[in-house]
């Protein structure tokens, strides 16, 4: 066989592959669940770089016993756990049982509830001439995410919430 014939084969595999995957994404975020989350943005120590946005949802935590260490304060160790989440009233809501998406969390106290930190951030790309408006008081960072039926949430878009509406980001 020739080389120009084996290079042929190979960029055919690669397409398929390419498509197979990007067909996948597609079909799940026409068919399961989506959501919105609460975000908090950081910088992560990646060695990749360019136009992405790394958020680290923030999500209400039903079903779970917080715990404290002897000096009163929160055990690390003994509030990682593993939850399932779940589509309520367009929010994503983390439980102790379930099937679906699910992933390790960190639970924090938030007044008299609880609150799930998703251990696995989502990287949102964005194009290089984005422009990301900056939060104004009483504005939060909001993100919309597949729940696949395997594995951590799956980015869609950013919106702000105000008010109590979430006003999607116009990133293109």
């Amino acid at each position: 066989m020739k080389p120009l014939a084996k290079g042929l084969i190979v960029a055919a595999i690669q397409m398929a592959m390419v498509l197979g995957i990007g067909g996948k994404l597609l079909y799940e975020r026409s068919t399961r669940p989506r959501a919105w989350a609460f975000c908090q943005g950081y910088d992560p120590n990646l060695p990749i770089r360019g136009r992405y946005l790394t958020e680290q949802l923030r999500i209400p935590a039903e079903g779970f016993t917080f715990r404290t260490n002897a000096q009163g304060g929160a055990d690390y160790y003994a509030n990682r756990v593993w939850a399932y989440f779940e589509e309520r009233n367009n929010e994503i809501v983390a439980v102790p049982q379930g099937s679906g998406s699910a992933g390790w969390v960190m639970l924090q106290r938030k007044g008299e509830s609880l609150e799930a930190w998703v251990e696995q951030p989502v990287l949102i790309f964005i194009p290089d001439n984005a422009n990301v408006q900056a939060l104004h008081r009483g504005e939060e960072m909001w993100v919309e995410v597949t729940l696949p039926k395997s594995g951590p949430p799956r980015p869609i878009q950013m919106g702000i919430k105000k008010d109590g509406a979430i006003t999607p980001l116009k990133l293109d």
